[in-house]
């Protein structure tokens, strides 16, 4: 038997508590705050935003809104995602690395989503105090950094510090660096810069980035090992698969489903992670229309399904953008069912956000009178929810 040293995954079971067990322990205490079936009944039934707000009183969001007074949902959107930024960024202040580093890596798709914003602003000649307004809180730079993204001159020197400072001097750097090499060829000449970001349209420039982002997570979570690269892996492929469907769906109508451009610029977008990488997404760019891309998934069941409702219902009756939402909050509360793992923390944030969307939708449905659609949203660990009632009946039958 070797008394040699050992080599220890990061993710294992071996030191786990003893490097995150602090952290672990508030992130699950934070899992009890999440609105109740009971909460959402009864800010549902309310009349007014003043009455959602004397409700949400009763449970973890407390005096949340308790200085404001002109109340409207963008109110309570910001209001609920500062709260979740203040959780964040006490968790961040308890960890150690590999977790300090992970929880890095969840705000950098911020950080992205805050460049783009910034970068359509200024190319549509907005005010920056109103696009710093709309930036997501967990992606903020230090203030400097993001007055300059969309303030720079029209002449060289103005393209050479917007490339300093939007794609060098922020962690998300690297993703726009190695984006703006495979599309633009030699940045030697800064002005190159500018004329990429002129010519790509921003979302397919944000698709882009957002490819490398994932890949780079899960990169991360295969490095990390153990429990966490099982758990996170999982969450980033299925995220893959739908940016992967959505960029197919989005791209009808639209340049990038020319033949040319699909077996090129669209195929690029396509993440390479997966359950759809690589036989998946290869059909895809083959795929001109709503049928074809049905036909495509058809490999595939869980999308399959998904994409047939879509095809057969009407917009009425289905979203396929909540679809996708409501698998993947079962996904992120399975993560909570197993322990010694970082991917708790990842859903911890993804399934805040959605609890910071439904509310946004019940205080819309109030103040728009639309009381009809108030209940269309997706609870979180909801004991009535599609998913935990089917497996209650499966384990019934089972027996």
């Amino acid at each position: 038997m070797s008394y040699g040293p050992q080599t220890i995954s990061m993710g294992g079971l071996v030191t786990f508590n003893m490097q995150h067990g602090f952290p672990e322990a508030l992130v699950r205490g934070y899992r009890s705050g999440f609105l109740k079936d009971s909460d959402y009944h009864h800010i549902t039934q309310c009349e007014t935003l003043e009455d959602v707000k004397l409700n949400l009183q009763e449970t973890d969001y407390d005096q949340f809104l308790s200085n404001e007074t002109n109340l409207t949902s963008a109110i309570f959107e910001t209001k609920a995602l500062n709260k979740l930024v203040v959780e964040f960024f006490y968790l961040r202040a308890q960890a150690s690395e590999p977790l300090g580093t992970f929880l890095d890596y969840i705000t950098y798709e911020y950080m992205i989503e805050n460049v783009m914003l910034l970068l359509r602003g200024t190319l549509s000649g907005r005010n920056v105090n109103e696009l710093i307004e709309q930036c997501h809180p967990l992606g903020m730079f230090k203030e400097s950094t993001m007055r300059n993204i969309p303030s720079f001159e029209s002449n060289p020197r103005g393209y050479a510090e917007l490339y300093e400072t939007v794609l060098v001097d922020t962690p998300v750097g690297p993703y726009f660096s190695k984006y703006l090499e495979q599309s633009g060829g030699n940045l030697a000449a800064a002005s190159e810069v500018r004329n990429v970001l002129e010519e790509v349209q921003i979302e397919i420039l944000k698709n882009s980035l957002m490819k490398l982002y994932l890949e780079d997570f899960h990169s991360l979570c295969e490095k990390i090992g153990g429990e966490t690269a099982e758990v996170m892996c999982a969450l980033l492929r299925a995220r893959a698969d739908r940016a992967a469907i959505n960029i197919t769906l989005n791209s009808f109508g639209t340049p990038l489903n020319e033949p040319t451009l699909r077996e090129s610029d669209r195929k690029r977008l396509y993440p390479s992670i997966g359950e759809l990488y690589p036989a998946g997404t290869e059909l895809l760019t083959r795929v001109d229309e709503e049928v074809k891309l049905g036909q495509a998934l058809s490999s595939f069941p869980t999308y399959h399904s998904i994409f047939d409702k879509f095809m057969n219902l009407s917009a009425e009756e289905f979203s396929i953008d909540d679809e996708f939402y409501r698998r993947e909050v079962r996904m992120y509360e399975l993560a909570f069912e197993s322990q010694m793992h970082l991917g708790v923390f990842y859903a911890y944030v993804k399934l805040k956000e959605q609890e910071i969307r439904n509310l946004v939708w019940i205080t819309e449905c109030i103040v728009q009178r639309r009381k009809d659609k108030i209940n269309n949203f997706i609870a979180v660990f909801s004991p009535g929810s599609e998913w935990r009632a089917e497996s209650t009946r499966k384990n019934h039958n089972s027996h």
